[in-house]
C-alpha cells in the first residue's frame, strides 16, 4: 500500500503568482518522482466548479457573508472527498490553490465572519484534515493588486477595496506566527525567478524528508 501523499496549500492575497509558484512547484515535484496532482478552491471537482461560478461572478445582487462562507464549505466538501483525499490515500502529492485558510483569511479578516463559526464548519467539512504545508507567498497589498489588475479583468473578490485586502494578509501573517511549523512564507514582492527558486528550495526539503 503506498504511503499517504503530502497535501501542501499555496495561499496569499491577490496578484501574488500563485498559478505561476503551482506551476513551478508541480514541475519541481515532478521531476523528483512524485506523482502530483494540481487543485484549486473553490473548485476542483466539476461540482465544485459550479460553485466557484457562483461565488466568482460579480453581481448586483448583494451576497451575505453566510451565504458566501456556505458556499466556499459546500465546494470543499466535494472536493475534499471526491478528489483530494482519495488521491492522498493513494500516495500522491496535492498541490492546491488555496484552502481553508483562505476561508479564515478572506471571510474572517476581510468580512469579518467570527474565527469560531469558521472552525466549527471547517470540524464539520474536513474532521481532522489540515494541509501538510502552507507555502504563503506574501507581498505588500498594493503591489499585489497592482499585478492583478494588470491582468486585465477582476472578479467578485478581486473588485474589493485595498482596506479588505489589508485584513486578509493580516490574518494570514497572524496563522503563520501561530503554526510555523506548518507555515513558509516566501517573499512573492520579489522577481518571479526568485520566487520560483525559494519555492523550489522549500520543495526538495519536503522531499528529502
Amino acid at each position: 500500500m503506498s504511503a499517504r501523499g503530502q497535501f501542501i496549500t499555496f495561499e496569499g492575497t491577490e496578484g501574488v503568482g500563485k498559478s505561476t509558484q503551482l506551476r513551478n512547484a508541480a514541475m519541481v515535484l515532478r521531476e523528483a518522482g512524485v506523482e502530483v496532482i494540481v487543485t484549486r478552491e473553490p473548485g476542483g471537482t466539476p461540482m465544485a466548479e459550479a460553485i466557484r461560478e457562483l461565488l466568482l461572478a460579480p453581481r448586483t445582487e448583494p451576497v451575505n457573508d453566510i451565504t458566501e462562507l456556505l458556499l466556499m464549505f459546500a465546494a470543499r466538501a466535494q472536493h475534499l472527498h471526491s478528489l483530494i483525499l482519495p488521491e492522498l490515500t493513494a500516495g500522491r502529492w496535492i498541490l492546491c490553490d488555496r484552502f481553508t485558510d483562505a476561508t479564515f483569511a478572506y471571510q474572517g479578516g476581510g468580512r469579518g465572519v467570527p474565527a469560531q463559526t469558521i472552525q466549527t464548519l471547517e470540524t464539520l467539512v474536513q474532521g481532522h484534515v489540515r494541509p501538510d504545508h502552507v507555502v504563503l507567498l506574501d507581498a505588500p497589498v498594493a503591489t499585489g493588486m497592482a499585478r492583478a489588475r494588470h491582468r486585465g479583468g477582476l472578479d467578485r473578490f478581486e473588485q474589493e477595496a485595498l482596506a479588505f485586502f489589508e485584513r486578509v494578509r493580516q490574518i494570514y501573517l497572524e496563522r503563520a506566527a501561530e503554526m510555523p511549523a506548518r507555515y513558509h512564507i516566501v517573499d512573492a514582492s520579489r522577481t518571479e525567478e526568485q520566487v520560483s527558486e525559494s519555492v523550489s528550495e522549500l520543495l526538495k526539503t519536503l522531499v528529502g524528508r
